[in-house]
């Protein structure tokens, strides 16, 4: 997001401790049976990644991560000390274009096996206004005002990626087969992880579809314009309060422009995230006459989290959708 939170480097000192005395241990170290444990070292980004490490790696890995539960993803900011860790590691996977420090300290690592889940689909460039995508040309230029992507990178593709069932799937696949390159011993349990894995997304992707099938309103209304895949593979029109703080209020001119969204839409709720206040949130629904919830973009799990892992909170989030849209 174009938030920018300030993350102290001594918040995030303790971020990977957990894993610190097993990570240390494996320095040098290029295959699961280097270890005292036998187990694949794998070093994660942030939760998403984890997330992916864990259910295909399972007993057969130890999956450590940079970015502390709870803390907003998207700025953080590593130490020399971490970056040493990620070397100690047999495989590190991270979304690039994400978190900048994160993409430094990987190419600096010399891991040899780096897991890029932005090249195991395609990314989009999205708006916080409607579909609207780069690749349109100039019928979403009219929404460049309200974007306000993240600034990933020269092109602005939108990572959010984890998001979608479908292409979360796709680098699922992909973890899976480095995960078989990087420990060949135990290659047919990551297959079969990543089956049953994939399966699970499959379902969930289902449940989406019927769950979203026939709503009252298609557009909802979000602090954080993380939900652009989502909205295309459902048939969702996003409205992010682009430009804006989620712990400050929009301007009047924006307040004024959802409103009458909102009016034409047919729009009851202004989502928040959890890992930011909902400040915002509260500020425009009071203005506009609107109900406020959650609808996570789960870039991390926390004691907040409708949820306690990936698949807990994304079936929340579809009956906040489901809630908000007026699902018959």
């Amino acid at each position: 997001m174009n938030v920018r939170r300030v993350i102290p480097a001594a918040a995030l000192g303790g971020a990977v401790a957990l894993g610190a005395t097993a990570l240390t241990a494996c320095s040098g170290a290029s295959a699961a049976g280097g270890h005292e444990d036998g187990k694949l070292q794998v070093m994660s980004s942030f939760y998403p990644m984890q997330f992916l490490a864990e259910q295909i790696g399972k007993d057969h890995v130890k999956v450590d991560t940079l970015t502390k539960p709870g803390v907003e993803p998207h700025d953080l900011e590593i130490t020399p000390r971490q970056t040493g860790r990620l070397g100690a590691s047999d495989v590190v996977l991270y979304l690039k274009g994400l978190q900048p420090a994160v993409d430094k300290a990987v190419a600096q690592s010399g891991v040899k096996h780096v897991v890029d889940a932005a090249a195991l689909t395609k990314l989009e460039v999205h708006a916080s206004s409607g579909h609207d995508h780069a690749h349109e040309g100039e019928e979403g230029a009219g929404e460049e005002a309200h974007d306000h992507g993240h600034d990933h990178g020269e092109a602005g593709e939108d990572p959010h990626v984890w998001l979608d069932p479908v292409k979360y799937a796709e680098i699922a696949k992909g973890v899976g087969a480095a995960l078989e390159k990087a420990d060949p011993g135990h290659a047919a349990d990551y297959r079969k992880n990543t089956d049953e894995l994939t399966g699970k997304l499959a379902a969930l992707d289902t449940e989406f579809k019927d769950g979203l099938q026939n709503t009252s309103s298609r557009t909802f209304i979000t602090t954080h314009s993380a939900f652009g895949y989502l909205a295309e593979r459902y048939g969702l029109d996003q409205e992010g309060i682009s430009g804006v703080d989620p712990e400050s209020e929009p301007s009047p001119a924006r307040v004024k422009e959802l409103q009458a969204v909102a009016k034409k839409d047919n729009v009851s709720t202004v989502f928040f995230e959890t890992l930011a206040s909902d400040k915002t949130a509260k500020t425009l629904a009071a203005d506009t006459g609107l109900k406020t919830d959650v609808l996570d973009p789960l870039e991390g799990i926390s004691d907040k989290s409708q949820g306690a892992d990936y698949f807990e909170v994304m079936r929340s989030n579809l009956k906040n959708l489901q809630k908000a849209l007026g699902s018959k």
